[in-house]
């Protein structure tokens, strides 16, 4: 049997031990708020890094890796490679990681190489990779693995709610006045992925109405639960993660329920307070 590699870039948030796991490889894209520039690695500092983005006027914004990091990630003796990206509709990640490995076929590199565009982010990346890791355990050879997890990520959704709009504001995607508007009135979206987009599929008042209603929504979704990973990322607030894994474990039974932590990218556009549910 090959041996076999997961690539993930930094957005993908995944438990803690994993990176310990020589199977998983992170390649970090690098924060940039006013004139500072943070690798998004282990030596992260989230709280930090939350007090600057707060205290900075400017749009803090990221970079995505090079292709010579992914050509390099590519390398190893016999092995199957599959790389998880973020959605190639918010990033540059998914199309560094394309040209990443067309450098390392030039160069002769003969391992079996395939990008996913998680079409998602954050937790929504996570679930790929455990539907990497469990085809790789069932024993499924490389094509058989890639065609199961394609059609898994056709399956899954993404949902988020965030405390603050300020990273959406700075980032252009809000005016100053429908911030301030939603701020005043404390109206919190819920939003979702739709090919790798973003849409808001409702809004509530308050922050622990929007999450019950992201709840409900995930639930009107949800199909064969008992055979689906939930994963939940959470920026600096694990009690919002632990109230969403009750409300919905009271209404199924999961194969699996991760809470993670945001990393540097998803961090950086949850912002504090912010959640990430994908299934």
């Amino acid at each position: 049997m090959k041996d076999y590699k997961i690539v993930v870039d930094s957005c993908c948030d995944l438990p803690k031990e994993y990176r310990n796991n020589d199977h998983i490889e992170f390649i970090p894209l690098t924060l940039m708020i006013d004139d500072m520039e943070i690798v998004d690695d282990e030596s992260f500092d989230q709280a930090d890094f939350i007090d600057k983005v707060a205290k900075s006027p400017n749009c803090p914004k990221s970079a995505s890796p090079s292709p010579v990091a992914y050509a390099s990630a590519c390398e190893g003796k016999d092995t199957d490679v599959y790389i998880v990206t973020l959605s190639s509709k918010l990033s540059g990640s998914y199309s560094s990681a394309v040209l990443g490995v067309n450098l390392y076929k030039e160069d002769g590199g003969d391992n079996n190489v395939y990008v996913f565009d998680s079409e998602s982010a954050s937790s929504g990346e996570a679930i790929i990779v455990e539907k990497i890791l469990e085809c790789v355990r069932k024993g499924f050879d490389f094509d058989t693995t890639v065609k199961l997890v394609e059609k898994f990520k056709e399956g899954s959704k993404t949902y988020f709610v965030l405390e603050t709009l300020e990273s959406l504001k700075k980032n252009g995607r809000l005016t100053n006045l429908q911030a301030f508007i939603a701020n005043a009135l404390h109206v919190k979206p819920i939003m979702g992925s739709k090919k790798g987009e973003i849409i808001k599929l409702k809004q509530e008042r308050g922050i622990k109405k929007a999450i019950e209603s992201m709840c409900n929504i995930i639930a009107e979704n949800i199909k064969d639960a008992e055979n689906k990973v939930l994963a939940i990322s959470h920026c600096n607030c694990r009690e919002r993660a632990e109230f969403i894994k009750k409300k919905l474990e009271e209404r199924f039974k999961f194969k699996k329920v991760m809470i993670l932590e945001t990393a540097g990218v998803a961090t950086l556009y949850a912002n504090n307070g912010g959640v990430v549910v994908a299934v």
